[in-house]
């Protein structure tokens, strides 16, 4: 964070010094909630969980180098003591971004966001120095956390927004005005909670509807939802996606035979051709719409298509590729999962089953249950099922309740699979039937909702493997 002396502090955030003998002292180091995070000259920001109470750690954080302590109570050690932690830390973060001046680029979408932000970070990266969204942490703590990460050398600040309400992504754009707003799709994520796509639509647009006259809205051609938002903008309007009309566009959209997407990148300055080191085609419209910001922020189409093709994966559990010592490809992309996510995912082990068939592999799907879907979850499930069916995936794992049940229950309707769809309880079942059960060349996908925590399985999967003894790709 820049620096800020403990008065300047109190002031931007309203709150009272307490047991405070120097008001001079300046915060140097990062902002934190974790005391175990604190470096020297770091303020620690106390929260009370249901389960653990930070304020309870400010002796601690404050002994481990801490500054001062943002706290809602006095708690013994040099603290600022305000109402609301949480508006306290989103008024702080408001503050530094307005005296940076850096650029500032937001990001929606019902899927994608995590994997498309990791991407406008890295193309951006080679530019200029570059802040973004570690892994998902888009909401009311993380994103003013990241913002406060900052520093003044930082030229880009790549923020994720995430929305479980109406109103949550305003919040978010009034904390850290964005100068460029990027809205990748409308999906069925937390439909549950929305009642509808339109909802989420008109959710997803508050980030449009935030950004100044002089700014830019990156809008999904492909997608009619985002597409509409166009209407609900000051700012001028950037199209990407495969349709012709698109100002960044893909063209000649296919994917290797691994499973990597390969496209020409055709943007208002030129073309170029690129090819992901990401599995599966639903990359492709998370790199346009990288590259559409990229190519705002002035990288030309060459920097933008060379860095497109050495990007990786910045976030774990996501379409995170690993290959054992004894040929089984593991597809850790359990870190969460909605109905489009969970499809896209299907369709790149499909690809890479491809080449896997050649040499007597298989594919495994290993399912776990997409939370917060409301009505629609037994339809959902469903089709996942019936969808891991059509694509010829070779095995599928239903793990876990009663979605998992529908999982089965739309793959066994399908093709009549029978032993070929399996349903077990929980992780540890699946992990005793894999062990059992693969052979070289198989390729399996684990995934499902963050709640389910099927990331156990691929880890499992993993542990005997020693550094060097697998190749991540």
């Amino acid at each position: 964070m820049i620096a800020l002396s403990l008065a300047e502090i109190a002031d931007i955030v309203g709150g009272q010094p307490h047991d405070m003998p120097d008001r001079s002292l300046t915060v140097t180091g990062p902002v934190v909630i974790d005391s175990r995070e604190v470096r020297q000259g770091s303020l620690f920001a106390a929260f009370a969980g249901e389960r653990v109470d930070g304020h309870d750690y400010a002796r601690r954080a404050v002994e481990a180098g801490a500054t001062a302590v943002l706290a809602s109570r006095p708690v013994g050690v040099p603290a600022i003591v305000v109402d609301d932690v949480v508006a306290a830390l989103g008024a702080l973060a408001r503050t530094v971004v307005e005296r940076l001046g850096t650029a500032v680029v937001a990001l929606t979408g019902s899927a994608g966001k995590t994997s498309t932000k990791d991407l406008i970070a890295q193309l951006l990266a080679h530019k200029a120095p570059t802040v973004w969204t570690p892994g998902s942490l888009n909401n009311e703590i993380g994103l003013p956390l990241t913002a406060l990460s900052a520093t003044a050398e930082t030229r880009h600040l790549v923020l994720e927004m995430g929305a479980r309400g109406v109103g949550h992504i305003r919040y978010l754009a009034e904390l850290t005005p964005p100068r460029i707003g990027l809205v990748l799709n409308v999906g069925s994520a937390h439909i549950g909670e929305f009642g509808s796509r339109e909802a989420i639509a008109q959710a997803k647009g508050e980030l449009v509807e935030a950004l100044p006259e002089d700014g830019v809205a990156v809008l999904n051609a492909d997608d009619p939802l985002v597409r509409a938002m166009a209407s609900r903008t000051r700012a001028r309007v950037v199209l990407f996606g495969e349709a012709a009309d698109a100002d960044v566009r893909g063209e000649n959209v296919r994917l290797t035979d691994d499973g990597r997407p390969a496209f020409a990148l055709h943007t208002p300055t030129g073309c170029s051709d690129v090819t992901l080191r990401l599995y599966g085609e639903h990359h492709v419209s998370n790199a346009l719409a990288a590259a559409a910001v990229a190519h705002e922020l002035g990288m030309s189409v060459t920097e933008i298509a060379e860095a497109l093709s050495e990007a990786g994966t910045l976030s774990r559990w996501r379409m995170e590729v690993t290959e054992r010592p004894d040929g089984v490809t593991v597809v850790n992309d359990a870190y969460n999962a909605n109905p489009e996510s969970m499809k896209a995912a299907l369709r790149a082990l499909a690809a890479m089953g491809r080449a896997a068939r050649a040499t007597g592999g298989r594919t495994w799907a290993v399912l776990g249950q997409m939370a917060e879907l409301g009505d629609a979850s037994l339809a959902e499930h469903d089709a996942v099922g019936r969808l891991a069916v059509r694509l010829n995936v070779s095995k599928l794992v239903a793990v876990g309740g009663q979605e998992a049940s529908w999982l089965q229950l739309g793959a066994y309707n399908e093709g009549s699979w029978g032993e070929e769809s399996v349903h077990v309880s929980d992780a540890q079942a699946a992990v005793d039937l894999l062990r059992s059960e693969l052979r070289p060349g198989d390729v399996v996908l684990v995934k499902a909702s963050r709640s389910v925590g099927l990331e156990k399985v691929a880890l499992a999967l993993l542990e005997n493997a020693t550094e060097g003894e697998v190749a991540v790709r």
